[in-house]
């Protein structure tokens, strides 16, 4: 027999039973609740002294799905969102009509129980069932009996049954949302107010990427998911509504997917006013830091085979200068982008003609150095051809107040010492589309409006993002970013 008929037999089963249900107690999906006293992790907590072998005279009422059926329902495993907890039934006592329930329940049933706490002879915290209701029926057979959920594609399509059948992945996620947690409190503590901007923008913006592209049926005209949100956030505050912001934010780019690429992803975008790209250095490494310490109580994180060492400060190299550490190659000393291209492709990298000396150097880069960088590391002094939106130095301007963190090999950070002149900006998003790009990028839009509001005055500022999904994957030891997010992007199934 296929798997499927298999599965739709036992689907057959369960409906068969739930209608017996149905017929002996009430529809249990018309159940609307159940006065829950404790989590399963409460009564483990509030009776770990008792001694093998002790009750107690006390009532509780836990619930949760069933994840071990045994001994005929005699001892049923529920798992709620904190822990497993073990229900008990004295076959010997219970009436015919709770009998008969139990020979209805199946894997993955939602069930309350009421009764008394007591720790078994041998050492399971339990609860002696004095009542139990049925609240819900699961008709869909659980994976692989709860015996853990394998199959790479099955678990991140089915999500839901992953969650149950796999405690890491309760485990990491539930660290994310924790990470997240951590870092939005630890800006509300530093007067960071937390603000909202658009996910459909008309042109866009705030980076490079290839967007996702709708239409608006009423106004007639196509809209782009957003790829940044950054131009928005430097308009708030210009606009005055707070010198520090900051936003958590899903953003798309219509690019790959791979272990450390989703096209939806979330990173947190933060600026303040009166500061440069240095104190983007110093809230990085606070943030991060933090995060490590509100986990793991360390700053020190295994990952891997690695163990990777989050204390401040960390190194700030210049990328030049990483790339001749690594390549002997000194672009500095080679001021021409064609012969910045030459010698690229000397060392096997290859880099199309007419690409900008910046360019050439991000090239270079991410082929033959990022990887290398597995401890915390601010790579700083990135060219200014690829860094519009930065300020460059005054006395290199060639070179912008930019810099990347990476760890792991892996781009965490990106922050600037935020270009505020109207008259520059609109000149470098004219460079900007006039730079070589793929055969079917058409050239980069320019945001008309974003120059008007920086033509109204925007102070001196300081801007970072972080990525989010690439922290919480360092911080839990997770190798693909579909492990920290609750529904990766992917082709439907079957």
């Amino acid at each position: 027999m296929s798997e499927s008929n298999v599965v739709e037999d036992e689907v057959s089963r369960r409906i068969s039973r739930l209608e017996k249900i149905t017929e002996l107690y009430g529809n249990p999906f018309y159940s609307t609740g159940f006065p829950k006293t404790h989590s399963a992790a409460q009564v483990k907590e509030q009776f770990a002294q008792l001694a093998s072998g002790e009750k107690t005279d006390k009532t509780v009422a836990v619930a949760g799905r069933i994840m071990a059926i045994r001994n005929n329902g005699m001892f049923l495993d529920v798992l709620d969102d904190s822990d497993r907890l073990q229900v008990f039934h004295n076959l010997k006592e219970i009436s015919p009509e709770k009998a008969e329930m139990l020979k209805l329940l199946d894997l993955g049933d939602i069930v309350g129980a009421v009764g008394l706490v007591r720790r078994t002879p041998r050492g399971e915290i339990t609860v002696d069932a004095s009542d139990l209701k049925i609240l819900s029926k699961a008709i869909e057979p659980p994976p692989e009996k709860y015996h853990g959920l394998k199959d790479v594609e099955a678990r991140f399509r089915h999500r839901e049954q992953d969650l149950v059948a796999n405690p890491r992945t309760r485990e990491t996620l539930r660290a994310r949302y924790r990470m997240i947690a951590a870092i939005r409190q630890f800006l509300y503590e530093r007067e960071f107010m937390e603000v909202e901007t658009p996910m459909l923008h008309v042109i866009a913006g705030g980076a490079i990427a290839k967007p996702f592209v709708t239409h608006h049926n009423t106004l007639d005209m196509p809209l782009y998911l957003r790829i940044a949100p950054e131009l928005h956030l430097k308009r708030l505050v210009i606009g005055g509504v707070s010198e520090k912001v900051f936003e958590i934010n899903r953003c798309f780019r219509n690019e790959g997917i791979s272990p450390k690429h989703n096209p939806e992803f979330t990173s947190i975008e933060i600026y303040q006013a009166y500061v440069d790209f240095t104190a983007m250095i110093d809230i990085t490494e606070a943030i991060v830091q933090h995060v490590a310490l509100t986990l793991h109580g360390t700053t020190k994180v295994k990952f891997g085979d690695k163990e990777i060492d989050f204390t401040a400060p960390w190194p700030r190299v210049g990328m030049v200068d990483l790339i001749k550490q690594h390549t002997g190659i000194d672009f500095y000393s080679i001021a021409d982008a064609g012969a910045a291209g030459d010698a690229a492709r000397k060392i096997g990298v290859k880099v199309e003609p007419g690409l900008s000396w910046g360019q050439v150097i991000e090239a270079v880069f991410d082929e033959r150095v990022e990887d290398k960088l597995v401890q915390p590391i601010h790579v700083v002094d990135l060219p200014k051809e690829i860094s519009p939106l930065s300020k460059a130095w005054p006395d290199r301007p060639h070179i912008a107040q930019r810099f990347e963190t990476y760890i792991n090999g892996w781009e965490i950070a990106n922050a600037f010492s935020e270009l505020n002149d109207p008259r520059e900006q609109r000149a470098r998003f004219l460079e900007q589309a006039e730079q070589k790009r793929g055969p079917d990028d058409p050239p980069h839009p320019i945001d008309e409006d974003f120059i008007k509001a920086l033509a109204f005055g925007m102070p001196p500022m300081g801007g970072l993002g972080v990525g989010l999904d690439r922290l919480a994957m360092l911080m839990t030891d997770s190798q693909s970013i579909r492990e920290v997010i609750a529904f990766p992007t992917m082709r439907p199934g079957d």
